[in-house]
């Protein structure tokens, strides 16, 4: 559900950035904007506000969404798709709807002509000689890419403060974390550098990001959207989506990189569904939804639950009936994640020793393959991906196989059990999508357990193999919080369309979308902390 608007009203470049991807998309086909301007604008927001993710953090306080921007390409697509719609004919009538209407890319999936690092200085300045099946779709439907975002290094962590190329802000509070580790693409279309982006969830990754944004994070269901060309942290749980502002516009985003790809062995054989129909109907009547009781435990924060409750009671108010479900086996999900997770972490990174792939290290010297392999991984990795080296290589160890990986197996097929007898029940499942809201940059950081303990609710979907979607639900004390609903496999479009009617109930009560409620941001010198906003007595903006 997306807000009214005039087509062929005059917009200026703030208003352009502004708007939806599917409004931008209706511009660019009525002819009022053009893709140029459209991408143009964006950039100078870009120049305007991002500032530089490898300055220092201190020094520099911008979003810092971005790790690349593609200036040249992204207006060179965009002047092709003008030039087509202006000639007209077939294939003007054949470009895909949202053709021109720009988006930005997480780093770890690799692309043709930008670097790709996955934030890590192992793969710092790295060029793909291909491109990853979803980018294919992104250039065969003509969406110009801005950039590639930052993330936490190869994936790992849940603030994007473990980038080797320094943190990205929170929008809404730029000394609190956007959340990860997709927090750069977050972040991007949060702060209107990028209308949507595409990130992978591998335990909640784009979903967390999403509720400390105030934008709409998907988990499409495992294998409906090909992995083929992104870099892998652990492939069963890997899964690429789209980060949007809406969920029409994440539905559109889904639909242009869904589909089977026979160069992933993983990818599902069927046909998407029509997903920007689902979210178009945006129906709660009659709609059974399970509140999951074990996600209710202690470790939310008060004024979370308090919200949470809230939206239940609304969303039985609007005709949908709540039913409170068990999942017994979830409170058991995150020990499982954290040793399946570094098990294939471990080995999905043992290819990255200055020798196979990654930049190379040699000892003062020079030295054997063994100790240039290990100057290359001491330099090369940063200390949260040796931490899960270190754990996965220890899970897998012998004598220890059966005893952790072999259990967390065996604890991810109750937890897909658990899935499966709740929705016989229900049509979807809905819980809070993070304990808390947005955290302070650096308060969880010498706390690595504090931080995994933010998946607690994400996790058991990625164990499954199920959608998720994390929809804004309000604010709380200012800052947003997320609303989670998960799906059967391959019902991604009742997602959707779950989504989009709780999206516009949010929206009513709260007089706009959460998104459109973010605090403007502030220019260069003129950026100042959380605390000093907060403190504002000038009758200006705080």
């Amino acid at each position: 559900m997306t807000e009214t608007f005039d087509v062929n009203a005059e917009a200026g470049a703030d208003q352009l950035v502004r708007l939806t991807a599917l409004q931008m998309a209706e511009r660019l086909r009525a002819g009022t904007t053009t893709s140029v301007e459209l991408v143009q604008a964006h950039l100078d927001r870009i120049a305007e506000f991002d500032g530089d993710p490898r300055a220092d953090a201190a020094e520099d306080r911008g979003v810092r969404a971005y790790l690349h921007v593609n200036a040249e390409e992204a207006l060179a697509v965009a002047a092709e798709v003008d030039a087509i719609r202006a000639a007209g004919g077939a294939e003007a009538e054949a470009l895909h709807p949202l053709a021109g209407v720009p988006v930005a890319i997480k780093d770890n999936i690799v692309t043709v002509g930008q670097p790709t690092t996955a934030a890590s200085r192992m793969l710092d300045g790295w060029m793909s000689p291909y491109d990853a099946t979803v980018i294919d779709r992104i250039r065969a439907a003509r969406l110009p890419i801005l950039g590639k975002t930052n993330m936490d290094e190869f994936a790992m962590g849940g603030s994007t403060e473990y980038s080797a190329f320094g943190v990205t802000r929170n929008p809404w509070d730029l000394d609190r974390v956007p959340g990860g580790s997709g927090g750069g693409s977050a972040a991007a279309v949060a702060a209107f550098l990028a209308p949507f982006a595409l990130g992978s969830d591998t335990g909640g990754s784009i979903r967390e990001p999403a509720a400390f944004t105030g934008t709409v994070g998907v988990k499409p269901t495992y294998g409906a959207v090909s992995r083929f060309g992104v870099i892998a942290m652990a492939s069963s749980l890997d899964q690429v989506g789209p980060a949007a502002r809406t969920v029409a516009d994440a539905a559109a985003l889904q639909q242009v990189i869904a589909g089977h790809d026979e160069r992933d062995s993983t990818s599902l054989p069927e046909e998407p569904a029509d997903l920007g129909a689902a979210a178009a109907r945006g129906n709660l009547s009659g709609l059974r939804i399970g509140v999951i009781a074990d996600l209710r435990e202690d470790g939310y924060h008060p004024g979370v639950k308090a919200a949470f409750d809230a939206d239940v009671a609304a969303l039985r108010e609007a005709g949908a009936e709540i039913v409170e479900v068990s999942c017994p086996h979830f409170h058991a999900a995150l020990g499982a994640y954290y040793l399946i997770m570094p098990s294939e972490v471990s080995s999905n990174l043992a290819r990255f020793d200055g020798v196979r792939y990654g930049n190379r290290v040699v000892p003062a010297g020079g030295g054997t393959i063994e100790q240039v392999m290990g100057a290359t991984r001491a330099a090369g990795f940063g200390p949260e991906v040796k931490r899960r080296i270190i754990l996965g290589t220890y899970a897998l160890s012998a004598g220890y196989y059966d005893a952790y990986y072999g259990s967390a197996q065996k604890v991810r097929t109750l937890v897909q059990q658990d899935f499966a007898a709740a929705f016989e029940q229900v049509d979807v499942l809905l819980s809070p999508t993070a304990p808390g809201t947005a955290f302070a940059l650096g308060e969880q950081t010498k706390d690595p357990v504090t931080m995994y303990l933010n998946d607690y609710a994400t996790i058991p979907a990625n164990l499954a193999g199920v959608p998720g979607i994390s929809v804004p639900g309000g604010l709380v004390d200012g800052l947003p919080y997320g609303l989670q609903f998960t799906a059967p496999a391959r019902e991604d479009a009742r997602l959707y369309e779950v989504g989009a009617a709780v999206e516009a109930l949010v929206t009513r009560r709260g007089g706009s979308p959460v998104w459109a409620q973010a605090p403007e941001l502030e220019k260069g010198a003129q950026r100042r902390t959380g605390a000093e906003r907060a403190t504002t007595t000038d009758g200006g903006a705080a």
